[in-house]
């Protein structure tokens, strides 16, 4: 697998960035580009991560491709597609979004996420913003979720049975997955399972931890990797069964002092399990 991150600063050219990421250890990150790069710039850092071996994992297509407001619908559409193209020009892995959600929260709960018109709604989408594209190299990809599709391994196997398109695939974001007691102590039975279902599908992996507060109801919350409960020894050793490019980005982190924290957590467990990074 690569490690890599998500941008801890913005970046005016491809040289400096991919300085950073050979400085800090890194060999894949989310993709540096704006959505107003032209051909040149795009071409500029597709030329640097390959001659710096610095994998471009995903581009992010974040927005709510299944709201119910007609205009935002319409518009994140048409960013996915947008973000798809440029996953595919600049050689990136894949493109990731969520589903999205039925709510005013693009990215929240709602009663309606997990019904099947719902479901029907995820699938159309998806085949809409592919076949728009029609990538040959890259995937759209939706990361796993705690409330909406796909929020476990069999929904996500369902989806790509649905769906019906080759460049549908996994991003697996595990701590996403964490929405119980039950779930967070058997974390690992998780992990393995999911990976046992659908490791062929899966091409971009977050890296993140979580916590489990003592007070009632029930507090999960994100944490630096290291500093929580997520089966790290299982994680790892399950993703270096799958292509060696496969990456794994920490995120949500807001400096670099913590991005090298978690880089560090993960480059020791790795070690200790004889995987290289």
């Amino acid at each position: 697998m690569r490690l890599g991150t998500s941008l801890f600063r913005s970046y005016d050219d491809p040289a400096s960035w991919a300085s950073d990421m050979k400085r800090l250890g890194f060999r894949a990150s989310v993709c540096p580009i704006g959505k107003d790069a032209d051909d040149a710039l795009i071409e500029a850092y597709r030329r640097e991560s390959e001659r710096h071996d610095v994998l471009i994992g995903e581009v992010g297509a974040w927005s709510n491709p299944i709201s119910p407001d007609d205009a935002v619908r319409k518009a994140a559409l048409e960013h996915c597609k947008e973000r798809l193209a440029l996953a595919e020009r600049v050689g990136a892995r894949c493109c990731v979004n969520i589903a999205g959600s039925r709510g005013e929260q693009w990215d929240g709960p709602h009663p309606d996420n997990f019904s099947d018109d719902t479901f029907a709604l995820v699938v159309d989408t998806v085949r809409e913003i592919i076949d728009a594209v029609k990538p040959r190299q890259t995937f759209y990809t939706l990361e796993t979720m705690p409330w909406v599709f796909p929020d476990s391994a069999d929904c996500y196997m369902k989806l790509i049975r649905a769906i019906d398109r080759s460049a549908f695939a996994v991003h697996l974001d595990p701590v996403n997955m964490i929405s119980s007691p039950r779930v967070f102590y058997r974390n690992g039975d998780m992990i393995r399972d999911f990976f046992s279902k659908l490791g062929p599908y899966i091409k971009n992996c977050h890296a993140k931890d979580i916590k489990l507060a003592g007070r009632l109801t029930v507090h999960l919350d994100e944490a630096i990797p290291g500093q929580g409960a997520l089966d790290y020894r299982t994680f790892l050793t399950e993703l270096h069964k799958l292509d060696p490019d496969t990456p794994l980005i920490i995120e949500h982190l807001t400096k670099e002092e913590e991005y090298m924290q978690g880089a560090s957590f993960i480059r020791r467990t790795a070690e200790s399990l004889t995987i290289p990074l």
